[in-house]
């Protein structure tokens, strides 16, 4: 309805102005060298007009040839782009179905034409190291690694793959080129932690520990077992390296590390390789004030003698608590063979059997009995070894 009464005022005011038009046409005069022009106002300007529609429709002709002839040159090019976008979707649709084969040769096709080839590449590696095709992989990555911006990950890709086949030492190299420090991206630190466990390289772990707590990487209760489990290593491999080896580790924990019974008992244990054991026996009777822990319970016996009176009274102040604490009643139980006090051994070793019975316990409980002369008890303790 507006644009009706939009044309309607249009017309309206055309006739209103038209007899004025007629009647002053106004006069128009060009002089061009020899050549004169005369006509009126109103002709000149619809000429104008009628010369500016020619000169657009002829640079739009001009325009749209030379378009043309440049469409038609690069007509093979748009199309190898539009086989190289189908055989990608291909390819990824195949990866999603982990049709390997057929995910590979698409990726690789879809590679030379693609507008971002490095991500064909690197999935076309990943459907060959499904296959187990090892030279096409490599072939691959080394392709996508001659790609800008891909190094990085082409890099992390291939240690990964190393690391899956056994290839530690390559992966290491791979994994070196990466250097991860705490601002590397997650996966990496993840890579380097896993490539480290397979290794043992437990000098490398202790110092990526910090690494993965900055960045929240593993949980408490994780992070917390490998430390320990990391710190134990260091401390034995020390122990057999050589005595200032040890110290050198054993000042390389905190102080609230050197108070952990797990790290105290390897401690304690490598100071006896150096003939220190009388350090050894005061820092674990200082820990044994507290509580006598599972990593100290076994330790105790493997470094105190029958002549070790004072370490046997400090742990017998927890006699009453620790009744029911198997790893407490075998520590006992091995003290008492050392000073050939049988009955209480066998004592320690039944409530040891009543507490959490092993194999091992029930063999040790048998040894006992026939020492003391109870066959047919000893005869019961290996039945029940036998069962479990």
């Amino acid at each position: 309805m507006i644009k009706i009464l939009i044309f309607l005022g249009i017309v309206l005011i055309g006739l209103c102005i038209s007899p004025w038009l007629v009647g002053n046409t106004g006069y128009v005069y060009i002089a061009a060298g020899d050549y004169q022009i005369e006509t009126s106002l109103v002709f000149g300007i619809i000429a104008l007009i009628v010369f500016y529609a020619v000169f657009q429709v002829l640079e739009w002709l001009v325009i749209s040839a030379i378009n043309l002839m440049l469409r038609s040159r690069f007509i093979p090019h748009h199309w190898r782009r539009r086989s190289a976008k189908k055989h990608t979707l291909m390819g990824a649709l195949a990866l999603a179905e982990e049709d390997w084969p057929a995910a590979e040769r698409a990726m690789i096709k879809g590679a030379d034409n693609g507008e971002l080839p490095a991500l064909n590449l690197l999935a076309a590696a990943r459907a060959a190291q499904y296959q187990q095709k090892i030279a096409e992989r490599d072939q691959y990555l080394d392709r996508a690694a001659a790609q800008p911006l891909a190094a990085n990950a082409v890099a992390t890709t291939r240690t990964r793959y190393l690391l899956k086949q056994g290839e530690l030492a390559l992966a290491r190299t791979e994994l070196d080129k990466l250097a991860p420090t705490s601002k590397s991206k997650a996966p990496v630190l993840k890579l380097a932690l896993e490539l480290y466990r397979t290794q043992e390289d437990w000098d490398a772990l202790k110092l990526l520990i910090p690494i993965l707590k900055k960045r929240q990487i593993l949980d408490d209760a994780q992070l917390n077992e490998l430390n320990i489990a990391t710190n134990c290593a260091l401390l034995k491999a020390a122990a057999i390296k050589g005595e200032e080896a040890l110290e050198q580790c054993w000042q390389w924990l905190s102080r609230s590390e050197r108070n952990q019974s797990d790290f105290l008992a390897i401690y304690a244990m490598g100071l006896c390789r150096f003939n220190r054991k009388d350090q050894a026996l005061k820092l674990i009777a200082k820990k044994l004030r507290t509580s006598p822990e599972p990593a100290l319970l076994h330790a105790i016996p493997e470094i105190a003698t029958a002549q070790d009176t004072e370490i046997r009274k400090q742990l017998l102040k927890h006699e009453v608590t620790h009744e029911n604490n198997a790893d407490y009643q075998m520590c006992l139980a091995k003290l008492y063979q050392q000073t050939r006090d049988m009955k209480e051994a066998r004592s320690c070793l039944q409530n040891v059997c009543r507490l959490e019975p092993t194999k091992a316990s029930w063999l040790a409980l048998a040894r006992i009995q026939e020492q003391l002369g109870e066959q047919g008890h000893a005869n019961q303790s290996y039945r029940q070894a036998v069962n479990l």
